[in-house]
């Protein structure tokens, strides 16, 4: 089935889950700038790039969904890419990321990306 969105992830268990993940050796600052650089490049966000907490950001793993195409270049969609980048990288100054609940994390990204998922078809059932 042709999906509408990419994921956009450096979580193991997303990549062996989804067929339309982008798979991406990348810490969660270089995928940050990844998923900046694909909006630059007219992809929208579907989901916000930094999780829902504080907390998630010492998380090594994140996964995004964006459009799967290209559109025109979409200036609120860059603002919060590039904000995403700045306001991790103010959070994480002084911590670093939480390896030691890696397996936890992974399992919390793939959850909170089923949720989007979901939502997202949803919302698109409706219009």
């Amino acid at each position: 089935m042709n999906k509408d969105y990419l994921i956009i992830t450096n979580n193991p268990i997303v990549r062996e889950s989804f067929t339309n993940s982008v798979y991406l050796e990348l810490t969660l600052e270089e995928l940050l700038v990844k998923v900046r650089d694909m909006v630059h490049q007219g992809h929208e966000l579907i989901t916000h790039p930094l999780g829902a907490s504080i907390r998630m950001m010492f998380s090594p793993y994140r996964s995004v969904l964006l459009s799967s195409y290209q559109k025109e270049f979409n200036e609120f969609h860059v603002s919060i890419a590039e904000n995403s980048i700045e306001d991790y990288r103010k959070n994480t100054f002084n911590r670093k990321t939480d390896y030691q609940h890696k397996d936890d994390y992974a399992m919390i990204d793939i959850q909170l990306l089923n949720e989007a998922i979901n939502e997202h078809e949803r919302l698109k059932s409706i219009n």
